[in-house]
Order: C-alpha cells, then structure tokens, then sequence
C-alpha cells in the first residue's frame, strides 16, 4: 500500500491537537492578562504565573514526534456473515518514551466488536510493543483497516501529539452460495467445449436430435431400425444434440431507487443471495460467467471458468451496495459489448416501469434473456400496516408489476417473480428446471 500523503516512507501521519486542559489554561492566562492590563493591578498579573508554569512544564515535558512501527494479523481473509474473525495488531514504539498513549483500531466500514478491546491506554518505552486483539462479527462486505489513531500525551495532560500509524489490511465477507439443483437454459450460440447446455447441433449427446444416413464408426444400437426398414438402399441412425458451455452475463441492480421505499428491509441481500447461488450453478455447470454491477459505476467481472472465477464473482458481490447515479440511473445504458453477441444474459432486479423497453432491447438483439425480480410489494405492503389505502395501493402495484412481466414474457425472456418468502432454491427450480424451447429472435422498433 503506499504511503499516504505527508507520510514519510510510510510512518505514522502527524496530526496537531489541542487538549481541553491546554485550551483552558491559555483561556485563563489571556482572561488574566486582560483584566490585569484593564486594572492595572499586579496582583492579577501575578496570578498569571501559576497556570503559566503549568503550561510551561507541560510543553518541556511534553510528546515528540511519533515513531510508531506496526504490524497487523487478521485470523482469516474471507469469512462467511456472522463468522468470527481476529484481529491483532502490534505496535511498538520506535521513538522516545511515551507517558500516556492511546491507541485506537478502526475498521471502515463499522463491523461489530463482540470480543476484546480496540482501544487502549499505555506507557510505551522505547523499543517497547504492546498488542491490540479482539475479534469481530460482520455482515457481508468488504472490509479495509484504516490504521491505527495514536494520541500521545505528557504526564499532566496538557499538549497532546497525535498520529496514524498505517496498519494495512482487509477482509472479505462473502455472501451466503445456495446449491441449486438445476437452472436450465438455452442462448442462441454455445462454445466448442463440451458442458450441458443444448448446442442445435447433431451428435454426441443425450437427446434425440433427427435421423441421418449411417457412416462408418456409428454404433450399431444407433441404427433407427423403422427408417431402415422404409428405405430401399440406406441405413440409417439416430442423431443426438451436442451439450456444450456457453457465456452467461449476470446483470445485479444496483441502482438506489429500485430497492427505495422498503423500510431498511434486506431485499437487496436477496437479490445478492440470487446472483451467488446463480453464478455458481453456472461455474459448477463449465460455463464461462462474468458479473456486471449495474448502477453506480460499472463494476465489471471479466468473464473466466472455474474455482478462481468464482471467488472473484463473490469478492464483487461482497462489496455490492445500492448508490446512485445520473449517467446509470436506467437500464438503457446497459453496455451490450461486454457480453459476447447471443450469450445469456441474466438480469436480478425488482424492475421498475421503465425498465421494460431496454430488456426488450436486449432480446432485440439475440441475447436469450432470464430476469429474476425479487417482488417488493408483499415487503412494502407489511410495512405499511392494514390500512385500507395501503391495501388499495397494493392492488394497483400488482397490476403495474403484471404487466411490466407480461410485456417481457412476451418478448421470448424468461421471468421469475419472487416472492422472497419462498426459498429461493424452491422458486427458481419450479421456474427454470426445465430447458426452454427454442427462441426466436426479436423484432421490434425501439
């Protein structure tokens, strides 16, 4: 990590600070010195001496500068939501003697302290170390340590001397990956590698596919003995449709305003457990998968394969939050040429009115479309309380959300609305178990 800004090689970055007990001396001698001027009274200037004293003995006695040296050990990089995690951190004093020192460990963003102490108050010698350990508990995120807040003091507390030891390090809490049983689908274009998506090619496979003339090397219990038998001078054999893998594009919504007006409840922690549990039925399967976190800034997974694919899916998803933003506020902006032409694209969003004319851009341009929509009115509806309005607002909302799903059903994309009360595994099974037919492509004028 460099060193930050006004950082010698790294060391700790000084910081000036005024003690309450400072302050209020040079209050008291200014207040002294006015009236003994305003007076003309000795006996008030000599009043001056004592506090002066005080303050002067506290600036002889006082902290110099800060040479700390720090060295960090986090128990484990990536933990799952509400896993334990340790944290220490040795600090050892590389300057002159510290009378009182208070050293702070702070971790950005706030993750929950359920052990140990963060904060302590020391002497440190010379050469000296003293250790901060506790452990922590958070929820998913990415967690980074900004170092640790260093306030030095003399013995009668008058001028203090402050500092940031940098003390780098981070950790991962990775969302929850749900194991599904199967999610079927079916772009129209595959790659060359074996897998189990359908092909629309003839040969080696599990389902029919058609019927061609025999060649030299077929099996023999391929032979279709009824077509055989109706042609003259031919034999012929079964054909079977090649499986093989294929792109998948996961889009998550981001944006602030799809998930606005739910109380704080988590249907964005839905919609991430979604995508995980997605991203990794996709690897599992060999295909090739890449994330895209729509709504902020665009923060793009580069499509790959495998086990190390998967754990840079969910550092993304680890670090996804609602923001806003003016440039990616809708879906329209979507940047189609990061995903290879007629790939499969899944989109995880509760959709909003105006997102329907860019999905069905999207399978304009022969991309097979999955939506999987975390459905926001049951949530809004029960903060909202059995009022009769509430009940009413409820109804028009299913009607809005009916047809903003029917219009995309239409279009040849596949939808799944979710109440997140049903388990997720559950839903999405009964919805995308089986393959799909054949789809056509879009046309339309948009």
């Amino acid at each position: 990590m460099p060193a930050p800004p006004g950082s010698p090689e790294g060391g700790p970055v000084a910081q000036t600070q005024v003690s309450p007990r400072s302050a209020l001396l040079i209050g008291v001698i200014l207040t002294l010195l006015l009236l003994g001027l305003g007076t003309r009274s000795a006996g008030i200037l000599v009043l001056i001496l004592p506090p002066a004293i005080y303050l002067a003995a506290g600036l002889l006695f006082g902290p110099d500068t800060l040479r700390l040296e720090t060295t960090r050990t986090i128990g484990r990089d990536y933990a799952a939501p509400d896993e334990p995690i340790t944290v220490s951190v040795t600090v050892t004093n590389r300057g002159s003697r510290l009378e009182a020192v208070v050293l702070e460990d702070g971790v950005a963003p706030p993750a929950t302290r359920i052990d140990g102490e963060s904060r302590v108050l020391a002497a440190l010698e010379p050469g000296k170390s003293i250790e901060i350990a506790y452990t922590l508990r958070a929820g998913r995120g990415c967690y980074r340590f900004r170092g640790v807040q260093a306030t030095a003091s003399d013995t009668l507390g008058v001028f203090q001397r402050g500092a940031l030891a940098p003390a780098p390090g981070q950790f991962f809490v990775l969302p929850n990956v749900l194991r599904l049983r199967r999610v079927a689908i079916r772009p129209s274009r595959t790659r060359v590698y074996a897998g189990d998506v359908p092909a629309r090619q003839g040969g080696p496979g599990i389902d029919f596919f058609g019927v061609r003339e025999y060649q030299s090397g077929d099996p023999l219990h391929w032979i279709n003995w009824k077509a055989t038998a109706r042609a003259w001078e031919a034999i012929f054999t079964n054909e079977f449709e090649q499986e093989r893998i294929a792109d998948v594009g996961l889009i998550l919504d981001v944006r602030r305003r799809a998930y606005s007006g739910l109380n704080g409840h988590p249907i964005f922690e839905h919609a991430v457990l979604a995508a995980a549990a997605l991203a990794e039925a996709f690897l599992k399967a060999g295909n090739r998968v890449g994330v895209l976190l729509y709504g902020t800034l665009l923060d793009w997974t580069f499509p790959g394969y495998g086990k190390r694919q998967r754990r840079r899916v969910l550092h993304a998803l680890a670090r996804a939050a609602p923001g806003d933003s003016m440039v990616f506020d809708r879906l329209e902006y979507i940047p189609t040429r990061l995903f290879p032409p007629q790939s499969q694209l899944v989109v995880i969003s509760p959709l909003l009115e105006d997102d329907v004319e860019p999905l069905i851009a999207l399978r304009a341009h022969n991309y097979s479309l999955m939506v999987i929509s975390p459905d926001p009115i049951p949530v809004e509806l029960e903060a909202l309380g059995g009022r009769p309005s509430a009940a009413l607002a409820a109804r028009l909302a299913r009607i809005e959300r009916a047809l903003v799903i029917r219009k995309l059903r239409q279009a040849g994309a596949r939808v799944l609305d979710w109440n997140v009360g049903v388990p997720f595994e559950e839903a999405v099974y009964a919805a995308f178990g089986r393959a799909p037919p054949q789809a056509r492509p879009v046309r339309t004028w948009l």
